[in-house]
């Protein structure tokens, strides 16, 4: 799925609407930057938020993330972001919850519909010159020989 930049408007809106008390944490052993800490500090965090649950979002922006969002949801309609670039537990707690709402935004942010256009009728004529001038320059190209016909 390409991504999408999200309205500011949006982002903003779920921040406030989706209350610290909707998310839980889950910490790991990180396999990134951390040298010898990586074997011993748990720094990798895992965002975990109930969609099915939630009392931030109506059914109809729950139904659009679940589509859109499918490769995320467990089977219990559990929400997951696992973070593990930096070194510590608190900055990778601090990016999945800036990558959550960068996800949330960007699943429920409506893209532009297209309006079909014709060709302008100058380009149709450049284009049907171009293909003559061609044609005509392959044919200059030939041997006359080629060109008559056999007896």
């Amino acid at each position: 799925m390409t991504r999408t930049d999200p309205a500011p408007a949006i982002l903003d809106d779920l921040r406030r609407r989706i209350g610290d008390e909707e998310v839980s944490f889950t910490f790991a052993r990180s396999g990134g930057p951390g040298g010898q800490n990586v074997n011993k500090v748990n720094t990798r965090a895992t965002l975990w938020f109930n969609l099915a649950e939630s009392p931030s979002l109506s059914a109809g922006e729950k139904s659009i993330i679940r589509r859109k969002l499918a490769t995320r949801l467990g089977h219990d309609g559990q929400f997951h972001v696992t973070m593990s670039r930096f070194r510590t537990q608190a900055a990778n707690r601090a990016a999945a919850i800036e990558r959550f709402f960068e996800l949330l935004a960007a699943a429920l942010t409506l893209k532009p519909v297209r309006k079909p256009t014709k060709v302008p009728r100058g380009a149709r004529v450049r284009r049907l010159e171009s293909k003559r001038a061609q044609s005509l320059r392959k044919r200059e190209r030939r041997s006359r020989s080629a060109d008559a016909p056999e007896m």
